[in-house]
Formats: structure tokens, C-alpha cells, sequence
């Protein structure tokens, strides 16, 4: 069997280095990205600006669990997003215990940006991902270091005997020293690091963290957590208006391949760098998109201020301006809402007459409608 090296396994292994020609221009660009984004948030009333916020924190909290395979409720996350950000719950479900816990997980990584990150939020945020000590029906180390107990950290792929081995982390005996190493570093000022820009420290953050793999289960969340807590930093800002994991999530593929080539090389990260930047700026034109559907929302609804509706109507035309794909169809508005056929189009021909709504241009078979805007 062919030895594979590491990149912990390298005495030099942290002593990152990459190409400033080739990721200055990434930089730039997110940069741009980001001070455009958070310029236009500014402007918005605080009703829109929580809005902004509910949508980006829920997104994250959403994604970053399924990229571990774990479906969290979309509507009991929200509403646990909603209710620490002090926003009225009253007509959201109620959300779970556990799902509190890892809203206040990653609002804690965001809201505590200015401070330095310690070993005691670490297991502290990793006690909150695993409540009742146990990652589906197995129990684990809950707000430790893993001990390597069971053998060697290793992430694998594969079904029973068929197991592909993609990467072994460094040993329990090696992790005290190594977080020890990694906090002094994430907690060193960038004025004090060579200037190193925020954006690339959190590209260097999510490497090293998710390389050193310190929990038994639930490294590569907290490794999100931490990457978002640089990002915060990079924004100057605890509120967030974009989700990195949204992104990752549409790329895991390619996010699992660079990994493995990144920590089967050296230290030299330019081609993770490259990716993760990249990464970013996508996700920031995602959350630039988000954002001109709340502003054109807020102005829909103020231009339709006097319009006398009924809850169906104020509920889909909601759905209609932020989150509904396809085509609005009598069917569906009766689908959504829960009533009859007759009753939907009589609400869909008062939205036509009050200039609301209007029929499709390319309708198909069946009528269709949209917003007017």
C-alpha cells in the first residue's frame, strides 16, 4: 500500500504560504462585494435589516447541517433565529431544544466576533451541536477533545468493505499543542500578521481547524462556525447577511476534492485559497440577490399600502416576492393556502384588478400569474 503524506505530518506544515498575484485580484473582488453589500443593508429600515438577517442566519443554519447529511425543520430554525434576534414568533412553530442550541451555537461564533476565540467556546459549541451525548445512535466524547480511543480519525467514504480512506487527522496526543498553536494564531491581530486580510485568514481558519478534526463528530460545523466568526471580523459587523455554507453545500463535491488534494500537499494553499475566495464571492452575489428581493419587496408593499387584503393574499404575495420558483397557478394558491379551487381565483382576480398581480405572458396550457413590480 503506497504511504501517503499529510500535510500535519510535515514539521512545517502551518507555515502557510501562496501566491499574492493570484489571489490579490479574488481579494479585491469580495472586498467590493462585501462594502457594496453592507453600504446597501445600512440604508434599509430596521424591519428590512432583521429581515436580512433572519434570511442569511437561518440560511446558514439550514445548510451547515446538511452538508453533514442532517435535515433540520427549515420554519423551527427560523423561528429559533427569529426569537434571539427579537423578532415576534407568535404565528412560527415552536423550535426544539436542540435546534435553540445550535442557533445559539453560531449566533454566539457571530455576536462574540470582537473577542478572542477560546478553547472553552470550542467545547462549549461542540456540547451545544450534541445536547444528549450522542451523534445519531452513537455515543460520543460531547465538549471534548477526542481521544482517538477507537482508533485513528479518519474520513471515509464508502459502503462496509468497500471503505476509501480520504484523509487521517492528527493524532489525539498531538491536539493540545496544536489547538494551543492554532488559538494563539486566530487570536493575533492582522495588523500583526503581515497585514493579512481578513478574507484570506478565514480561508487559512476553515484549513487548519477542519485539518486538525479535534472532535469525535461535528468538525466540519464548528469549522464553519469559526470561518463565519473571521468573516464577521472581515465585515466589521456580528450581523450577517450572507451564508458561505449555502454556497459550500452547492459545491460539496468540489469542496471534499480540494480538501483532500490540499491536505495531501504542502503548505503552500493558493489553489484552496483560489476556491474558497471564490466561494465567497459567490456568495455574495447570492445574498446581493436576496437583498434587492427584500428591497422590492418593501417597495411593493409601500405602493400598495392601501390595498385591503385577506390573509391569503398578504401570505402568498409575501411567498410571491422572496422565495416561490415556478409558476403560480390557481392549483397551487389553493395548494399553498389550503382552499378551493373557486375561492383561490376569486382571490388571484381581486390581486389582477387591483394591479397586483398580472397573467403570464407565456401561461402555457394553464393560466399562470405573476408579480406586477
Amino acid at each position: 500500500m503506497k504511504y501517503v503524506t499529510y500535510n500535519h505530518e510535515r514539521s512545517d506544515w502551518t507555515q502557510w504560504h501562496w501566491s499574492d498575484k493570484q489571489l490579490l485580484p479574488l481579494v479585491s473582488r469580495v472586498r467590493i462585494l462585501q462594502g457594496y453589500l453592507l453600504g446597501q443593508l445600512s440604508t434599509l429600515g430596521f424591519d428590512l435589516n432583521v429581515e436580512a438577517q433572519l434570511d442569511a442566519v437561518t440560511l446558514e443554519v439550514v445548510k451547515t447541517s446538511e452538508i453533514e447529511g442532517e435535515t433540520l425543520n427549515n420554519e423551527q430554525v427560523r423561528s429559533s433565529v427569529a426569537r434571539h434576534l427579537g423578532i415576534d414568533t407568535s404565528d412560527m412553530p415552536a423550535a426544539t431544544r436542540e435546534i435553540d442550541a445550535i442557533v445559539e451555537m453560531m449566533l454566539a461564533a457571530t455576536y462574540g466576533y470582537q473577542s478572542p476565540l477560546t478553547l472553552t467556546d470550542l467545547l462549549g459549541w461542540h456540547h451545544a451541536l450534541f445536547p444528549t451525548g450522542y451523534s445519531g445512535l452513537y455515543r460520543i466524547n460531547t465538549g471534548e477533545i477526542r481521544d482517538d480511543s477507537k482508533g485513528p480519525m479518519q474520513v471515509v467514504s464508502g459502503g462496509y468493505g468497500r471503505e476509501q480512506i480520504h484523509f487521517v487527522a492528527p493524532s489525539a496526543e498531538r491536539l493540545p499543542i496544536e489547538l494551543e498553536r492554532f488559538l494563539l494564531w486566530f487570536n493575533t491581530a492582522a495588523d500583526a500578521q503581515d497585514d493579512l486580510d481578513l478574507v484570506i485568514k478565514a480561508g487559512i481558519a476553515h484549513l487548519w481547524f477542519v485539518t486538525l478534526h479535534p472532535f469525535d463528530d461535528g468538525n466540519g460545523r464548528l469549522t464553519r462556525a469559526i470561518t463565519e466568526r473571521v468573516l464577521a471580523q472581515s465585515d466589521n459587523s456580528q450581523q450577517r447577511f450572507y451564508s458561505m455554507s449555502a454556497q459550500i453545500l452547492q459545491q460539496r463535491n468540489d469542496y471534499y476534492k480540494i480538501l483532500e488534494r490540499t491536505q495531501k500537499g504542502d503548505s503552500d494553499v493558493t489553489e484552496w485559497l483560489t476556491w474558497f475566495l471564490q466561494t465567497l464571492e459567490q456568495a455574495l452575489l447570492s445574498a446581493q440577490t436576496t437583498t434587492n428581493k427584500i428591497i422590492s419587496k418593501a417597495k411593493f408593499w409601500q405602493t400598495h399600502r392601501q390595498q385591503a387584503l385577506n390573509t391569503r393574499q398578504v401570505t402568498m404575495l409575501n411567498t410571491l416576492l422572496t422565495s416561490f420558483y415556478g409558476k403560480l397557478t390557481t392549483k397551487k394558491w389553493a395548494t399553498i393556502t389550503k382552499c378551493s379551487a373557486d375561492t383561490a381565483l376569486r382571490d388571484i382576480n381581486d390581486l389582477v384588478e387591483k394591479g397586483m398581480l398580472k397573467k403570464s405572458d407565456a401561461s402555457g396550457r394553464s393560466t399562470s400569474y405573476e408579480v406586477m413590480l
